[in-house]
């Protein structure tokens, strides 16, 4: 099929509404009505299909959808609720292929990385399904409290309403369902506005929902650019805003939102130390995985590695070439180690901030060559800490190396920057570990692991500067709702 919609299923009134069918293929056009988005594969340069997108005067049509939305939402039960979420997660891992293609086609992925992504959505929605069965309250001791002992009660967890949710490229199918499956289960409407470079997958995810029983209005998905994100991040109707991105992005929705809550994942820089006592080799292999998964592009991925001045030439030589042996290329071979970045723009992007760390006196070890989006893995040492590369989040397959004198050294070193997210540790020393746990500003510590580790149901978030909420079912879903207390007051029968 071409993706049109046929007559027995007409879009409403407002074109930016129509979702994907499931069974679109990814290798026609998607075929939409009004102003058309163009979606390219990071790969290739085409145009893999066109979306229709939306300008902030449609904020009154979307709006209105959503209001119905709620209303549906906390109308359906918490068996409701679970039940569609599990015939989803059913559902995506039936088409996991066909989804992994789409994840590859669009954003660039490895097939390998990709199908990572599709399993990891089904647990996420699976999870989401458990929260919505389990966490309904608790009972309040009131009769703890001397003058409460006739009142008995209890509290249960309220939707808040509608939830505007705002994701990124990177992982264009599990952090949409990070943000739909939490707050489907805990009864809210969505206002979801995915990447305009990779809204496919979820529009194919919003459909499979919709499959599996979720009523139509409970999701407005919305395709256009900041003019419309900015209209509903300022809607008095949206009671929270749940975003993925940049921080310059993040600040802007800080500004604009209102007295909302707000929950922000905003990037990292992630350290990962290595001390003498480590196993070196799972530390080269593990560093040069979490370095160049995605091909750099993830808000964990190790970007600067920390090594033991003892061991420092012996881990360099040894990742330096590792990362000679990666194969960049066609996301659709599965020989393929690191595939494209989102655009070329992107690659070149990150080539210029290399080379200004090289004409800053950062000495290069390999990679940094461009061709069209594909840019081979770089690492750098001799990286002045002031330059770009060191300070801020690269997002881009590309490391540094950098020795250090103790491990009080390290530590100092891994806190200096604003912002974190996760960082790492590699070393047989229990000690070392559990000290480095307490030590490390940051939210998650992963030891004998790269920085890039994720299980979907921890808490997962930013330390220090820009750091709002946590994602992970359970804390996303209880951001996602709110209490409300019902207390009785019955005198004793004397």
């Amino acid at each position: 099929m071409n993706g049109t919609t046929p007559a027995a299923a007409a879009p409403p009134r407002t074109a930016f509404f129509r979702r994907l069918s499931v069974t679109d293929t990814i290798t026609e056009p998607v075929v939409e009505l009004g102003t058309a988005g163009s979606v390219r594969n990071p790969y290739t340069g085409e145009v893999i299909a066109s979306v229709a997108t939306a300008g902030a005067d449609a904020i009154d049509s979307i709006l209105e959808r959503a209001r119905r939305g709620r209303r549906t939402a906390a109308a359906l039960s918490r068996a409701s609720r679970a039940a569609i979420l599990d015939h989803a997660a059913r559902l995506v891992e039936q088409r996991a292929e066909a989804f992994a293609l789409l994840i590859v086609s669009e954003a660039g992925k490895t097939t390998i990385q990709a199908r990572k992504e599709v399993a990891r959505a089904v647990n996420t929605l699976s999870l989401s399904a458990a929260e919505a069965r389990r966490n309904a309250g608790e009972v309040v001791p009131f009769d703890s409290y001397h003058g409460s002992e006739d009142r008995q009660g209890w509290f249960t967890r309220e939707p808040l309403g509608i939830i505007a949710a705002i994701t990124p490229f990177n992982d264009p199918l599990n952090l949409v369902a990070h943000k739909l499956g939490p707050a489907i289960a805990g009864g809210n409407a969505v206002v979801l506005k995915p990447s305009v470079l990779t809204p496919l997958s979820a529009l194919r995810l919003v459909d499979t929902l919709v499959e599996a029983g979720l009523p139509e209005e409970v999701v407005t998905v919305v395709n256009g650019d900041a003019d419309i994100a900015a209209a509903i991040v300022a809607a008095p109707d949206v009671r929270m805003v749940s975003f993925t991105g940049g921080f310059a992005t993040g600040e802007a929705i800080a500004r604009t939102a209102g007295l909302k809550k707000l929950a922000m994942d905003l990037g990292g820089n992630a350290p990962v130390i290595v001390m003498d006592d480590a196993d070196l080799d799972e530390a080269v292999a593990s560093c040069v995985s979490g370095a160049f998964w995605a091909a750099g592009q993830n808000c964990i991925g190790t970007q600067r590695i920390l090594i033991a001045h003892q061991v420092y030439e012996r881990f360099r030589d040894a990742f330096v070439a590792r990362t000679k042996l990666l194969r960049v290329g066609d996301p659709l071979d599965e020989r393929t180690d690191v595939g494209p970045m989102i655009t070329q723009q992107a690659a070149l992007a990150t080539q210029a901030k290399v080379d200004a760390a090289i004409e800053q006196g950062a000495t290069l070890l390999c990679g940094n060559d461009v061709d069209g989006s594909l840019y081979t893995p770089a690492v750098l040492e001799n990286v002045p800490t002031t330059s770009t590369i060191w300070q801020e989040e690269a997002f881009a397959p590309v490391v540094v190396l950098h020795p250090v004198e103790s491990f009080e050294d390290a530590i100092d070193q891994a806190n200096a920057i604003d912002y974190s997210l996760h960082a790492g540790i590699f070393t047989t020393r229990l000690d070392r570990a559990l000290a480095a746990a307490r030590q490390l500003e940051a939210g998650g510590v992963m030891i004998n692991d790269s920085s890039d580790y994720r299980f979907d149901a921890m808490p997962f978030g930013g330390f220090k500067y820009g750091s709002m909420g946590r994602e992970g079912i359970r804390f996303a879903y209880e951001d996602m709702t709110q209490p409300k207390v019902v207390c009785i007051n019955h005198p004793r029968a004397t």
